[in-house]
Parts: structure tokens; C-alpha cells; sequence
């Protein structure tokens, strides 16, 4: 079973990848396996291999910006492709309950070393404050209640060009797009949905000429709404209105209703509450209304992006490495490799009930 799994992986860019620099590609590929063994970072592993960390740290230093990125992306979408092509020649209400969507969200990782690239002041939304670190903005499909990573960037405050979050945005889903066409597969029918720091008028048109059209993203409670000819925020609307209680689709309370925003014209808002004591709103930008059960479908599936940060953190120790220059995406593609292979492993049937620390545990 190990063995069909690993072959997957040496062998899927061996042409491409490897003709050049075959040790190198090997090197990658080890230092993720060692991740299974409680190995993070090439100085653990050659510590415990008694052999010198330099020798690791120069095979990887052999890879430019531009070869790390593409097999980065590369490998993503490859093992997108093959989880979407089994559901996406199924019926609709079977790719339904695969929950389809692309969830976008960024995390911010804790790094105090000045030498690592794309390290500044950073707002942490787990931190609540400002700290310093890097911004790694992200686009995570979910499927059957899992999150496969499809494009990761370190965003930087540097550069002649305009760096602004929601421009990398549209440049990723752009090279996604063409990335997926290679696979005959339209990413932009998948639903979309953001945080509220993604709201604004010009990103909306953006993502309509890219051909998305179920967009969902969080309120803001600062925000005004129109409602039945009565203007006020969003946060003054939540005590206001009518909650229904808990129905087929919706296991929350919860309010659909029709809106005007002077920005964004007629919108679909949906409110829920997650607790007794804390409530929120959804926008609709579709280009088409949504029913309310549609909605809260698809957002469901947006905390799974949340989950992969945690792995990442967590569970793979992104923070232990430490590598210069374009050892940064090195790293993040280590990282990427170890979390892919451990969801392959998880469609064995010896892990199908696992979680991604549990599989680590049992291999």
C-alpha cells in the first residue's frame, strides 16, 4: 500500500522535473516522507540519518523561484484533478453532496528571523493584534469534507508593481483557471466564498469577467442595508430581525432576505446565529438569487480552509523550517507534499477513519 502511494509520487513529474536534477527532486520528496516519522526539518532528519545537514540544504538550494512555484502548483492541481474527475461526471445531486467549493482566506505565520523573505507586520486574526510574520494567502478546494490546497502565495510589501491582496487574488484564480483547463475541468462553475476583507465592488466585476458567478462572502456588521424602506448597519439588523428556527438544510436559526446597499446594489443576505449569544450575516454576490439552504450549503464547507492551516501549523510544523532566499516556497512545497500524500493514504481503507494526525500516528 506505502509503495503504490510513494510510486504516485516519484513518478508524477519524473520527466519533467527530474531529467535535470534527479537528486535534488529525490531530496524534496525524502524530507516529506520524513514528516511520518516525526522529522520536520532537513536537520532533524540528517541528524538522525548521521549524515551532514549541509548536503540537504545545497540540493535544495540547486531549485530556482520558478521551478519550486511550478511544481508547487503543479502537484496541487494534479491531485485536484483526479478527486474532481470522479465526481464531476456523476449527477448534480451527487456532486452536491460532495460540497464542491473554493474557499480563499490567508493565515499568518508567527517568524521573528529577518534574514527569511516575506516577513513583515502582519494583522493576525488568531492573535487578534499586529505580529510579525508571513501572509500566506490561499485557495483550498473542499471535497467530501476535505481540503486540497490549489494555490499558495506569501504575499510581500515590497515591489514596483501593485502587491495588493485582492489583485493577487485575481492573478491566481486566473493561473488556476488555465491550470485546470489542461484537465478539461471549469473550476469557475465551483461556488466561491471569501472573508469579509475580500468585499469590495471592483473585486466583485473581477470575478464576474473571470466567469465566476456563486460568490459567497462574510459581512460586515458596519455595513448598511436597506430593508423593507428602513436604512441601518448590518449589526443593528441582527437584533432587528425575524429568526426562523432550525429547518431542512439549516441546522442553525437563520433569515434570508432581499437588500439594497448603495455599492452593491441588490444583494441576498443571509443571517445566522452560531450561538446563543453570537450572530452573522452572509452577502450573496452571485448573478443569480440563491435559496438560503443553497447558501449556507456552500459556506459550510469554508472552515475547512481553516483546518489546513491548522495542519500546516500544527500538525506539520511549518514554522520549524527555516530556509533563506527561495528557500521559503522550498519549504511551503515540503510542507504541501507531506500533507498531499497523507489524504492520498487516507483513501486506503486502513485510514479512511483517520485523521491527518492519526495517519501519521498509525504509519
Amino acid at each position: 500500500m506505502w509503495q503504490s502511494q510513494f510510486t504516485w509520487f516519484f513518478s508524477l513529474f519524473q520527466h519533467e522535473f527530474r531529467k535535470d536534477n534527479p537528486v535534488a527532486f529525490e531530496v524534496l520528496m525524502v524530507l516529506a516522507l520524513a514528516h511520518f516519522f516525526g522529522l520536520y526539518t532537513p536537520k532533524q532528519l540528517a541528524d538522525f540519518l548521521d549524515v551532514s545537514h549541509q548536503s540537504f540544504y545545497t540540493y535544495l538550494k540547486t531549485w530556482s523561484l520558478y521551478h519550486l512555484r511550478a511544481m508547487l502548483l503543479r502537484f496541487m492541481v494534479k491531485q485536484a484533478a483526479e478527486e474532481l474527475a470522479a465526481v464531476l461526471g456523476k449527477s448534480a445531486a451527487t456532486r452536491s453532496r460532495a460540497g464542491l467549493s473554493l474557499s480563499i482566506d490567508n493565515s499568518v505565520i508567527d517568524r521573528l528571523g529577518k534574514l527569511l523573505r516575506c516577513t513583515w507586520s502582519w494583522y493576525s486574526g488568531r492573535c487578534k493584534k499586529v505580529v510579525q510574520g508571513q501572509d500566506l494567502l490561499g485557495i483550498v478546494l473542499t471535497i467530501h469534507h476535505v481540503a486540497l490546497p490549489l494555490h499558495l502565495l506569501f504575499c510581500s510589501k515590497q515591489g514596483r508593481s501593485n502587491t495588493d491582496k485582492p489583485a493577487q487574488l485575481i492573478a491566481m484564480l486566473a493561473q488556476l483557471k488555465d491550470e485546470f483547463h489542461r484537465y478539461d475541468i471549469e473550476i469557475t462553475q465551483m461556488p466561491l466564498t471569501l472573508d469579509s476583507w475580500f468585499v469590495s465592488e471592483p473585486l466583485r466585476q473581477q470575478l464576474y469577467d473571470l466567469g465566476f458567478s456563486k460568490i459567497i462572502i462574510a459581512g460586515k456588521g458596519n455595513y448598511t442595508f436597506t430593508i423593507h424602506n428602513h436604512k441601518q448597519k448590518a449589526s443593528a439588523w441582527k437584533k432587528d430581525l425575524t429568526w426562523h428556527p432550525p429547518t431542512w438544510g439549516i441546522e442553525v436559526p437563520s433569515c434570508r432576505v432581499w437588500a439594497h446597499n448603495p455599492t452593491f446594489g441588490s444583494v441576498i443576505l443571509v443571517f445566522f446565529q452560531k450561538s446563543t449569544t453570537r450572530s452573522y450575516y452572509l452577502m450573496n454576490f452571485s448573478q443569480h438569487a440563491m435559496r438560503g439552504v443553497e447558501i449556507w450549503h456552500i459556506w459550510k464547507q469554508h472552515h475547512q480552509i481553516e483546518c489546513f492551516w491548522k495542519v500546516l501549523k500544527s500538525v506539520f510544523q511549518i514554522r520549524a523550517m527555516h530556509l533563506h532566499d527561495h528557500g521559503l516556497y522550498a519549504a511551503l512545497l515540503i510542507k504541501v507534499l507531506a500533507y498531499l500524500l497523507a489524504i492520498r493514504l487516507r483513501v486506503h481503507k486502513a485510514f479512511s477513519k483517520c485523521s491527518i494526525t492519526q495517519t501519521l500516528g498509525v504509519s
